[in-house]
């Protein structure tokens, strides 16, 4: 085996760093093309993509989901004091959600909705039963709760806030749901990955919606991470950066938007005439009996 010496080493380093910014031949269909490193980057887009900002080591995330509604929910917590909170939690996932926090030395403080949703029942009365957490939804929403929330209300678990931004348009009623030190927001169905809530039911309005979301939640900054309630193609996480580039409905101007959103033709919600009744209720009275 051959050793390089220190010399021939620092030449190797003089003579990498001398071309970084040199040009480069690349062929395209027989036309030569003169590229520097840099702009090889650049054209694949990893210089624009904005750095995320990574959870403080006191912040506890679980993101759970329901394979029958396609209906993600969030578990965080403060690792200090244990205290924690779950968002859109689904009735036929209480007990798994109850026993996870039991699991790990939780101590469930509030059980959040963003909106009152058509497609299943929520998981807060029953998980108010099974871990005496109170249950949280707008004010607006018509929906019973232990507290009722109104734009920019404030929802604490240990040293961690979440900060209630009111994007009514899918329903009447929907928030969003923001931490500021974890740069994340949690969208409900208003905003979903590429895509939004439908808006024809439920008080729905798509000029609401459109306005809420770049108003609101695109003007948060671009590295915030996204997490909404549903997706049906397996993605599990967006960010403002993203949405505001690529979502298919949303980057299109309001009239067009409206347009979009009044020919959807949707089929009627499966689930809407048992699960309306019972989420106004926070979904108490139809809890199962064991």
């Amino acid at each position: 085996m051959r050793i390089v010496g220190s010399n021939m080493l620092s030449a190797l380093k003089r003579l990498s760093v001398s071309h970084q910014n040199q040009p480069i031949l690349a062929s395209n269909r027989g036309r030569t093309q003169s590229l520097t490193l840099r702009s090889v980057h650049s054209q694949f887009g990893t210089m624009s993509l904005p750095e995320r900002k990574p959870f403080t080591p006191d912040f506890f995330f679980r993101q759970l989901f329901d394979g029958e509604s396609s209906t993600y929910s969030y578990l965080l917590a403060d690792l200090k004091t244990g205290e924690a909170v779950i968002i859109d939690p689904v009735l036929d996932q209480a007990k798994r959600d109850a026993q996870l926090v039991k699991e790990l030395g939780f101590k469930l403080k509030y059980a959040i909705n963003t909106h009152m949703h058509a497609d299943h029942i929520t998981g807060s009365g029953w998980l108010r039963e099974l871990t005496g957490c109170q249950s949280v939804i707008a004010a607006a929403s018509g929906a019973k709760a232990d507290r009722h929330l109104h734009e920019g209300d404030r929802v604490d678990f240990g040293s961690h806030v979440i900060d209630a931004l009111a994007t009514p348009g899918h329903t009447n009623g929907c928030m969003s749901y923001v931490i500021k030190d974890q740069g994340c927001v949690f969208t409900g169905d208003t905003l979903l990955i590429r895509g939004c809530g439908r808006t024809d039911f439920q008080e729905g309005s798509p000029k609401n919606l459109y306005e809420n979301v770049h108003s609101k939640i695109f003007t948060l900054p671009e590295n915030y991470r996204i997490y909404p309630a549903h997706d049906y193609k397996g993605q599990m996480e967006s960010s403002v950066w993203e949405e505001k580039r690529y979502n298919p409905r949303l980057t299109k101007d309001l009239a067009e938007f409206i347009k979009i959103m009044d020919n959807l033709n949707l089929p009627y919600p499966k689930k809407i005439d048992a699960s309306l009744p019972a989420n106004r209720e926070c979904g108490v009275y139809d809890i199962p009996k064991e």
